[in-house]
């Protein structure tokens, strides 16, 4: 029986099917070479035996006095930056789709003076301000300069996210809900906005993961004690385990980010059936309650 093609590619025959195997068989073979290569150099320079490694499994000094810690101000500089970057963003990003040319005009310099600037430049700048202009402590001032590059660089790429998911619908939406007499704010807060979600979902992640990455910028010049900052005291304390230690810092940076998209990929299912089991029915009621004063449909 003769395979059907599909709409975007044509079912591969038996000769593309063995060029396809061929070619897995050979990019396997060549990883399988690189791995056994690093290993042997590591294991050539004894950068694999126990006495490098063990300190992470018998010695709980190692977490509570370097890794944890470490961990501790990642995650709240993280977490802090993503609660004020999100709202920020959308803000921003609602702006630039103003009717009013100063308000979108003003917007759209906002996102792409941040968005142009390295993140590291404004950390550095933000703790140049800060040292000049406050009284905040030198031991807290690392924080609140991360957290400050990060929030400018980040809300002003999400901004740009939330105006594309938010272009990305289809005009009927806004077409209906005019026609049922929705403001502009009522239709951006409850139609457009939590329709665009869902569609946003994976980049907004995206950007979440790079914001608990870019903390490490903090660690390498500002001094802030974040995960990447404790291999050198590590390091120094117990040995010339560079390698654990990054390795571990690097294990550690990947659970973060997998717990963080594997709870994005759950509420992105959530919120996908919830769009499927809501009906589209609207009561009379309800479409008197979302249209203005005196411009509510005659239902009689």
């Amino acid at each position: 029986m003769k395979d059907k093609p599909t709409v975007l590619y044509d079912v591969p025959g038996p000769r593309a099917r063995r060029r396809n195997l061929l070619w897995t068989l050979l990019f396997l073979v060549g990883l399988a070479a690189v791995v056994w290569w690093v290993v042997a150099s590591l294991a050539d320079k004894n950068q694999l035996e126990w006495s490098k490694w063990a300190p992470f499994f018998t010695d709980p000094r190692v977490w509570e006095t370097y890794i944890l810690p470490a961990l501790k101000n990642t995650v709240i500089a993280a977490a802090l930056a993503m609660v004020i970057a999100l709202p920020l963003g959308a803000l921003l990003g609602i702006l630039r789709l103003s009717d009013h040319r100063a308000v979108r005009g003003a917007a759209g310099t906002v996102v792409e003076f941040f968005r142009a600037i390295p993140v590291l430049i404004l950390m550095l700048f933000a703790n140049a301000a800060y040292s000049e202009f406050t009284d905040i402590s030198p031991d807290t001032r690392p924080l609140y300069a991360v957290v400050t590059g990060l929030v400018l660089y980040n809300a002003s790429v999400l901004a740009e996210v939330v105006r594309a998911g938010i272009l990305a619908l289809p005009a009927g939406q806004t077409d209906a809900a005019k026609a049922i007499g929705m403001r502009k704010g009522q239709i951006m807060l409850s139609v457009l906005l939590p329709q665009a979600v869902t569609a946003m979902l994976p980049a907004l992640v995206s950007q979440l993961v790079v914001i608990v990455k870019d903390t490490a910028l903090g660690g390498a010049m500002l001094g802030f004690s974040e995960l990447l900052a404790s291999v050198r005291p590590m390091s120094a304390n117990y040995g010339a385990n560079t390698i654990a230690c990054f390795t571990v810092v690097a294990v550690i940076f990947v659970i973060l980010n997998f717990a963080l998209t594997t709870f994005a990929s759950w509420l992105e299912r959530r919120l996908r059936r919830g769009r499927k089991s809501t009906g589209a029915v609207v009561g009379a009621r309800a479409v008197e309650d979302l249209a203005t004063p005196g411009e509510r449909p005659d239902t009689r």
